[in-house]
C-alpha cells in the first residue's frame, strides 16, 4: 500500500536542526520550516551562507565541516547548550566528490559527510530527542535523512566503507553508496528506537536544479529537466513538519510517497547492524545506545 506524507502544519514551539541548510534544499526548508513557525537550527559549512540564511528567516547559525568529526562533536555541544528540546533532526548534509579524498579521521570524505558525521550527530543529539519525545505529541519527534534514488546502484561493503577497491566512477559509486547507507541507518534506528517516541524516515527529493554534483557537462545536461529547489524540499518539510507520518518508522519515501523502490541491501538486517556497529567505532562510541 502506498501512502503520501501530508503538508507541514504550524510548527510554533518545534525546535528543527537543518543540517546542509545554507544552499539548496536545505535553504528552501529552513526558509519555509522558519514560516510556518519553527525554531530552526541553521547548520552549514559555508560560514558567510549559513549566517546569511540564518539571518534571513531568524534562525540560529551553526558552522561545521562534516570532514572533522571534531566539529561534530563540538556542533552537538553547541545544539544541545542552546536547545533544551529538540523535535526534528534532518540530515540533509553530503554531496558528490569527482576525487576520492581521505579525511584526517582517516575515512573517505564521501562516507564521512554522507554518513559517519551525521551517525555521530544523530547519536550525540539522541538523548535529548527521546527526552522530548516524553511529553511531546506521539509521532512527532522524528529523526529524517535526505538519501536519493541513488541507492539503488550501492553496494555496501563492511570490509570497504572507504570504497577503496573498484572504480571511482567520478564518485558516483560512492555517493550510491552512502546514500544506501542512510537507509541501512534509518532503518536501523527505527528498531532500535522502538517504543522511544522518536521516529526515523528517508526520502528521495527527485532531481534538484541546485549546486548539488557541480556544473560538468553531464550534469548540467541532466539539470535541465530537475526539479527546483523548492520542490525538491517539498519532502523534507512534510517529513519534519507533517503531524503524524502515516507510515511506519523506517519507512523510505520516493518524493512524497512511501515505500520507495530500494537496493536489495536495504531489506538485509543484519548488514544495517554491522554498519551501526562499524559507524560507532570509528565515531569512538559504543555500539549500543
Amino acid at each position: 500500500m502506498t501512502v503520501t506524507v501530508p503538508p507541514a502544519q504550524r510548527l510554533d514551539d518545534r525546535t528543527v536542526v537543518l543540517t546542509g541548510a545554507s544552499s539548496g534544499i536545505g535553504r528552501a526548508a529552513a526558509a519555509a520550516l522558519a514560516r510556518l513557525g519553527a525554531t530552526v537550527a541553521v547548520v552549514g559549512r559555508n560560514e558567510e551562507r549559513t549566517r546569511q540564511v540564518a539571518t534571513e528567516i531568524g534562525g540560529t547559525p551553526y558552522v561545521a565541516d562534516f570532514s572533522q568529526l571534531a566539529q561534530v562533536r563540538e556542533l552537538a555541544d553547541r545544539l544541545l547548550a542552546d536547545h533544551p528540546r529538540i523535535h526534528v533532526l534532518a540530515n540533509n548534509a553530503g554531496g558528490v566528490l569527482a576525487e576520492r579524498t581521505v579525511t584526517g579521521d582517516g575515512s573517505e570524505l564521501t562516507f564521512q559527510s554522507n554518513h559517519l558525521a551525521p551517525y555521530l550527530l544523530t547519536r550525540l543529539l539522541l538523548p535529548r530527542l527521546v527526552e522530548t519525545a516524553q511529553d511531546a505529541r506521539p509521532g512527532s519527534v522524528r529523526i529524517v535523512q535526505t538519501s536519493s534514488a541513488g541507492n539503488l546502484f550501492g553496494d555496501v561493503r563492511l570490509d570497504d566503507l572507504d570504497v577503496m577497491h573498484g572504480p571511482w566512477m567520478g564518485g558516483m559509486r560512492a555517493y550510491g553508496t552512502a546514500k544506501l547507507e542512510n537507509v541501512l541507518f534509518t532503518r536501523e534506528l527505527a528498531r532500535r528506537l522502538k517504543g522511544t517516541g522518536v521516529e526515523s524516515f528517508a526520502f528521495h527529493p527527485g532531481f534538484v536544479a541546485s549546486s548539488f554534483g557541480g556544473d560538468g557537462p553531464v550534469m548540467s545536461v541532466m539539470k535541465r529537466a530537475a526539479i527546483s529547489t523548492e520542490q525538491g524540499a517539498e519532502p523534507l518539510i512534510r517529513l519534519a513538519g507533517a503531524p503524524r507520518v502515516p507510515a511506519p518508522s523506517g519507512n523510505y519515501f520516493d518524493r512524497l510517497k512511501a515505500p520507495g523502490r530500494l537496493n536489495r541491501q536495504a531489506a538485509d538486517r543484519d548488514l544495517a547492524r554491522g554498519l551501526w556497529e562499524a559507524s560507532a567505532d570509528r565515531a569512538g562510541l559504543p555500539a549500543d545506545v
